[in-house]
């Protein structure tokens, strides 16, 4: 066992193999040392003693754990400490010398004898005892290992399965002697579904001839119908944008809008065509990179263009590339691997075999892509959403480059004009008329020339071109020549530099210390990547490594991830982490199996849905059961269905499909419905919110315009994803403000007026239109209890409104009459009652 760790520090980030001196011929003693060195005996207390305090598994200052022999070779964040058989070219045996740059243990210096045996043992090939070689067993865990599919397990009641799904939970529940429960209510299970697929509930038209119908494969045609439906790709394309963090601005405190829209139509309709899931991670991270790129193809790689973008005056525009390109690696760690590859940015991953070496690797497929597409400085900030697709019509597209080229003659006239003239007006200016300008230009004017920067610089040549007449002309000129641009749709989408960028590893993840250096690779735990005949491995080769058959990471995450969609957990219930910490797989037979269907089936996401919706085990009561509280509270074995509560986005598409009024468009720009006062002037930047007043007032939730810094508060009330960093799984809080939405948002309550006003059209008696509307919004039939309730409620409201025949008006300002007014009004406050109901927001 080892000693204790120490309170000495050794051997902080070592020295780079050229700073290590070189070591002179090798005394005969030392050579004999190198044969009767004992690593257990001489080695490992030196280890323990001086090194391992800092360099061990868990805190790996400089990157660098000193926990095995692999890790020793393996290194830190300036390459490999030791080279067997080699200590002059040994990075451990210079910092413990003292010869070079790098002094180690900090503050002393090793005795002769302990450095004579260090040397010895690197000459004799870092042997290793057991006692520190744990970490290379570490290693070895369940999710790195290749996908087997195993066959559907025997059960004895072989009546209930429907599908292979069923038996492997069937055979669980058999091991607790536990029964699964029966199948749903047919309105129930058609509202399940349906908002499962499409995100929307069915009509009481729908749910009729539903549960009417009594052919085999009525359910199974059912399905078909709805995967189907191009509300399909909303509804799934809704839960990957929350991977893609998709948004419509670029975050940080400015948040400018962006236009990406495109890419989320891309994700609609990848779905809808059912897109197999590896060419759909292929387009993705490498379209552009695909031999002759489709304009769809390099349209998809906005995925990794949704990173936060920063515009703010003063920042160091490489600090913010940096962290975009972080970013992507984090989301590609989330989105295929569900591993947290962020944790090794500063050092090595403290539990998973992940290295800071393996996070840079990764880091380096990212690291060329282009950001700005332009200058530095002041023209940087303003083409940083480069490169941009544009489209637009033949004529659109000649007249922009047309202006462009007069915009550029122009431009460059002016920055003529400006060099030679603003020196002669500064040296002209007053005291007076230096008075008479901004504090900020005042004080720029007192610094000399060659010390100010380009935004004290800036600020003096606006004044000038306030100033001066022949500037002020120039400027307009272009100000009318921008104003001939033609309006283009755009989208952001990745491109590679004509010269790539040189990666290193950060040390300490400060990406002004640069380490050693890395070429793109994948990490080493995991199956190897499949290098190009010649030059380094571009994204292309890590999207197709993504997507391998010897890669068990992605197939297994994506079914996992889809499979939590429909049962609130995952069969890995932490999804986001199928690392050492994760929690193991509750039926990993089914989980590898269901994987193993997923790829052999030609990645087809569609056919995963069908098999998973259709299966008994989906079909099941959501009802609870009590003697599975104790058994099994979170229902973790699959002996019920779970209740749910709608995703944000649904509960406001539940709402306008119930009240009539939703438009059915697929696609286009983001829209704005109504929102509270003042919402959107929460961030720094203060800004009006107009609501749409034609049909984009009733768009889906999913077309919301996204302001990172304020977003809608009807979607985070929900708990709709920031946007931030990629969401893999939605939080599913209960709040009274939720309720408070419901009842008193702007738009709930339009959503409330049309369902009363709809059911008042659509019904010919009280009787008749109390049904339709709880059909409308439930599915179901009302219980003659619920029917008496609310019978009594619509009669108590009418009565209220009709004596106060004021506040009836202010409901139903277009009512003939007080009669028809307070009749109005009660029924707008049983519509509000309906959408608001727990059994509205829930899937049961």
């Amino acid at each position: 066992m080892l000693k204790s760790w120490g309170f000495v520090r050794c051997l902080g980030a070592l020295a780079p193999a050229a700073a290590v001196c070189a070591f002179g011929a090798w005394s005969a003693s030392a050579q004999d040392s190198a044969r009767q060195v004992d690593f257990k005996r001489d080695v490992q207390p030196l280890l323990a003693e001086n090194c391992l305090a800092c360099h061990n598994p868990k805190l790996r200052t400089g990157g660098l754990s000193m926990g095995s022999r692999a890790e020793l070779l393996q290194g830190g964040g300036r390459g490999p400490a030791a080279a067997a058989g080699h200590p002059e070219h040994s990075l451990l045996i210079g910092a413990v010398r003292q010869e070079g740059g790098l002094k180690m243990p900090p503050g002393r210096k090793l005795a002769d004898a302990e450095i004579a045996t260090l040397e010895a043992w690197v000459r004799g090939g870092l042997t290793w005892g057991e006692s520190l070689a744990t970490a290379v067993e570490a290693q070895k865990h369940w999710a790195f290992d290749p996908i087997a599919k195993p066959e559907p397990p025997a059960v004895a009641d072989k009546s209930w399965p429907l599908n292979p799904i069923d038996y492997f939970v069937l055979a669980r529940l058999d091991q607790d002697g536990i029964k699964p429960s029966p199948e749903a209510g047919r309105a129930t299970l058609i509202r399940r579904v349906s908002l499962d697929l499409l995100g929307l509930p069915p009509t009481p038209e729908e749910v009729d001839a539903f549960v009417a119908d009594m052919s085999p494969d009525a359910y199974e045609e059912l399905v078909d119908r709805l995967l189907g439906s191009p509300h399909y790709g909303e509804r799934w394309g809704r839960r990957w944008l929350d991977v893609a963090r998709y948004a419509d601005s670029n975050g940080y405190n400015i948040d400018g809008a962006r236009e990406i829209w495109m890419y989320r139509d891309w994700v609609i309709n990848a779905l809808n065509r059912d897109l197999p899931f590896d060419q759909f991670v292929i387009e993705q991270i490498a379209g552009d990179l695909l031999p002759n790129a489709t304009t769809d193809q390099i349209v998809a790689t906005g995925f990794q263009r949704n990173t936060l973008i920063n515009l703010e005056g003063g920042i160091d525009f490489e600090q913010y590339r940096v962290e975009a390109v972080v970013d992507r690696v984090d989301a590609t760690g989330s989105a295929f691997l569900g591993l947290t590859l962020g944790c090794a940015r500063c050092h090595d991953h403290k539990f998973d075999p992940i290295a800071q070496r393996d996070f840079y690797q990764m880091y380096a497929f990212y690291n060329s892509v282009d950001e700005l597409s332009g200058k530095d400085g002041e023209e940087g900030r303003k083409t940083a959403h480069k490169p941009i697709l544009e489209f637009g019509s033949d004529e659109e597209l000649a007249t922009r480059d047309v202006v462009q080229g007069q915009l550029a003659l122009l431009e460059a006239d002016a920055k003529k004009y400006l060099a030679e003239r603003r020196p002669a007006w500064e040296a002209s200016l007053t005291p007076d008329q230096i008075g008479e300008l901004p504090d900020n230009v005042r004080e720029n004017l007192g610094i000399p020339v060659d010390k100010r920067n380009r935004f004290q610089q800036g600020s003096i040549d606006r004044a000038f071109r306030e100033a001066d007449l022949g500037y002020r002309e120039r400027q307009a000129s272009i100000r009318h020549l921008r104003e001939r641009l033609p309006k283009l749709r755009t989208t952001m989408v990745m491109k590679e530099l004509a010269e790539p960028r040189q990666a290193y590893i950060q040390l300490g993840g400060d990406f002004l210390r640069k380490g050693a250096e890395v070429q793109p690779d994948t990490p080493a735990a995991l199956p190897p990547l499949e290098k190009p005949e010649a030059g380094l491995p571009n994204r292309l080769d890590l999207a197709r490594w993504l997507v391998d058959e010897r890669n068990p990471l992605t197939a297994r995450v994506t079914v996992n991830r889809i499979w939590q969609r429909y049962f609130g957990l995952g069969i890995v219930e932490t999804e986001n982490d199928f690392g050492t910490q994760g929690s193991p797989p509750t039926h990993p037979k089914l989980l590898d199996w269901l994987a193993s269907e997923f790829r052999d089936e030609g990645w087809s996401m569609k056919k995963l849905h069908r098999l998973i919706v259709t299966s008994a085990t989906y079909r099941q009561s959501s009802a609870a059961r009590k003697d599975l509280e104790l058994i099994d509270p979170r229902n973790r074995l699959l002996a019920r269905q779970s209740r749910l509560r709608l995703d944000a986005e649904i509960i406001r598409d539940a709402a306008l499909t119930a009240s009539g009024l939703l438009a059915r468009k697929i696609g286009g720009p983001s829209v704005r419905p109504p929102q509270p006062n003042g919402a959107s002037k929460l961030g720094q930047m203060q800004r009006e919110w107009v609501a749409d007043t034609d049909e984009n007032r009733y768009r889906r939730g999913m077309y919301t315009f996204f302001w990172r810094s304020s977003p809608h508060p009807g979607l985070m009330v929900f708990d709709s994803p920031d946007s931030m960093a990629a969401c893999t799984r939605r939080i599913r809080s209960n709040t009274p403000l939720q309720a408070l939405t419901l009842l008193n948002d702007k738009g709930h309550y339009e959503f409330a007026e049309a369902l009363a006003k709809r059911v008042r059209a659509e019904g010919e008696d009280e009787t008749e239109r109390l049904e339709r509307a709880f059909r409308l919004c439930l599915a179901r039939s009302p219980r003659p209890s619920e029917a008496e309730r609310l019978a009594s409620y619509l009669a108590a409201e009418r009565d209220a409104f009709q004596a106060n025949a004021e506040q009836a008006k202010l409901i139903a300002p277009d009512a003939n009459d007080e009669r028809e007014a307070a009749e109005i009004a009660a029924w707008t406050a049983l519509s509000r009652v309906l959408l608001n109901v727990d059994e509205f927001v829930t899937r049961e």
